[in-house]
């Protein structure tokens, strides 16, 4: 009898070692397991860049045609729809098909409370695509801010500023844009390139498609 007590207490207490190790296993394993927007998104972007996936990133004060811009992409997007769409208030994803690869857009919204997590995006993303209203004068130091604050983030990461709405009386012209962002104190270096947009009414964007396609041409060259 004290032999098989004793026999008894070892397996209890085995058992409850093993139990102890695999918990503790378990909880290291997933003890940083939370699901959140941001880390969807990276395990997509591992996931699929094998498979000839490559992610824009798409960023722009609110009201910027950021929206405007990706249905001018969409293949067979009817003409009256373009251009009117609301502004973005969280989160767009577009796919574009192209020979080489698939060109995944996710664009964010431009307001106040969603500019604070563009940063968190920046490393995920092949390209960063950033539009500027160019008609709208008084918003433009700040778009100048946000986007020089991008650059500091990620110095490495390819740059497309879109200056949109070209079509617009008060529009500055693409140098005056160069000099209202402060282009000229980006490093030599860094690919950087600025593009004229014409996305605001259904006349601009007819005579805006020889643009678009040199927009896309440009980022298949960069991702």
């Amino acid at each position: 009898m004290v032999l098989l007590r004793h026999i008894s207490i070892a397996l209890t207490a085995a058992v409850a070692a093993l139990g102890s190790a695999l918990f503790i296993a378990l909880n290291y394993f997933y003890k940083r397991r939370v699901w959140s927007p941001q880390a969807d998104y990276c395990t997509i972007k591992e996931e699929e860049e094998d498979r000839g996936k490559r992610q824009v990133l798409v960023l722009g004060l609110d009201g910027a045609g950021k929206s405007s811009m990706l249905q001018g992409l969409t293949p067979g997007e009817p003409a009256g729809k373009r251009g009117r769409c609301r502004p973005t208030r969280g989160f767009n994803f577009m796919s574009l098909n192209a020979p080489a690869c698939q060109l995944d857009f996710l664009e964010i919204g431009g307001g106040e409370d969603l500019r604070r997590y563009w940063s968190e995006y920046l490393s995920r993303t092949h390209v960063l695509v950033y539009v500027v209203d160019s008609s709208d004068r008084s918003r433009l130091p700040l778009a100048k801010t946000e986007l020089h604050r991008l650059l500091r983030v990620e110095p490495q990461l390819p740059v497309v500023i879109l200056g949109n709405k070209q079509d617009k009386p008060n529009a500055v012209t693409v140098s005056e844009l160069h000099e209202a962002l402060s282009l000229g104190s980006v490093i030599e270096d860094r690919k950087l390139f600025l593009l004229a947009a014409q996305l605001a009414s259904e006349g601009a964007l007819r005579n805006s498609c020889k643009g678009l396609e040199t927009f896309q041409d440009l980022l298949l060259q960069l991702v």
